[in-house]
């Protein structure tokens, strides 16, 4: 089968077009013909460093996958060969990443039917980064209706989905990008759209809450967006990060403020509640491009500029 390898690790340029053997499907596992993978910031830092994750090279990057059911292995019953899927696998184990290639094998546990609405493209951007909004907005922030929540980084792969799903929670929603990204900002429906180039973040959002500061607070950036983040939180507020946490954060304590760190675990219930969404228009994937498997290591160097506006996707599938 086709694949991209990294073949060691290092820039976009260890990237290559290879012919690998195809997998087959275990116990509980399913054997998913990959029609298209998405290009992720993560699979980025596995490329240029992935020794010291564990990872050895040569090896299959990409934790995205829309496909159709091609093999089920022994055990499995909820899923048959033609249906199709979306999932994320794993990035670190035996059993991790895989999805620039034609074909994949992964767990059926983790494995959710493919909202009907989407297409293979649009399904591919959603696993990893709209599951990590997920998991940050409704499960570990929990931000309900009538509450005001700061996200930063709002037109990125996991921001933009973040601000939808706040918007669908409720929420006033305050996110912030650079210059080129304040009209994206506004239409993924953020009430406030602030300039991280220009605008002081902190004092917008204690003007938006009449002093009183923001519920809750979403870092996708990292770095002391955090701790700078402490001011504009309420007391009592909730802070989360999905790329840890610098810089001075004692003034978290006098306010009773909690900080949670965020690494998506795998699961089939997250991505059947995010369709639920998905299919009533409440959030869909923000696509930057759509590129061909063969164009991946181009995909990575888009990564790597840290210029991004949503998701890259990699068509996997040949076109006919």
């Amino acid at each position: 089968m086709r694949a991209i390898v990294a073949t060691r690790f290092g820039g976009p340029e260890v990237l290559e077009e290879r012919e690998v053997e195809r997998p087959q499907p275990g116990p509980g596992e399913l054997l998913v013909r990959v029609v298209a993978a998405s290009a992720n910031p993560a699979d980025a830092k596995l490329r240029a460093n992935g020794q010291s994750m564990g990872l050895k090279a040569p090896v299959i990057l990409g934790a995205d996958v829309s496909g159709v059911v091609e093999e089920v292995g022994p055990g499995v019953e909820e899923f048959s060969p033609g249906d199709e899927v979306y999932y994320t696998p794993e990035m670190f184990g035996p059993k991790a990443n895989g999805a620039y290639a034609e074909y994949h094998v992964v767990e059926a546990g983790i494995v959710a039917p493919k909202p009907p609405s989407l297409s293979h493209e649009e399904a591919a951007a959603v696993p990893l980064a709209g599951g990590t909004a997920y998991e940050a907005i409704v499960r570990r922030l929990a931000v309900g209706v009538g509450e005001t929540v700061l996200i930063h980084g709002g037109a990125g792969g996991v921001g933009s989905f973040a601000v939808q799903i706040a918007r669908a929670a409720g929420a006033r929603v305050i996110a912030t990008a650079g210059p080129d990204n304040q009209k994206t900002l506004e239409e993924l429906g953020a009430d406030v759209a602030l300039d991280y180039t220009r605008d002081d973040i902190t004092e917008a959002a204690l003007e938006d809450t009449g002093g009183a500061g923001v519920d809750a607070v979403f870092d996708t950036v990292g770095g002391e967006t955090v701790a700078r983040s402490v001011e504009a939180t309420a007391p009592f507020g909730r802070m989360a990060t999905i790329l840890g946490a610098r810089g001075d954060l004692t003034n978290m304590y006098p306010k009773n403020q909690a900080l949670y760190g965020v690494l998506l675990t795998r699961e089939r219930e997250r991505l059947e509640e995010m369709a639920v969404l998905l299919e009533r228009g409440q959030m869909r994937p923000l696509i930057d491009r759509v590129l061909d498997l063969g164009e991946t290591a181009r995909a990575h160097e888009r990564l790597d500029s840290g210029h991004g506006r949503g998701k890259i996707v990699l068509r996997v599938a040949r076109q006919p």
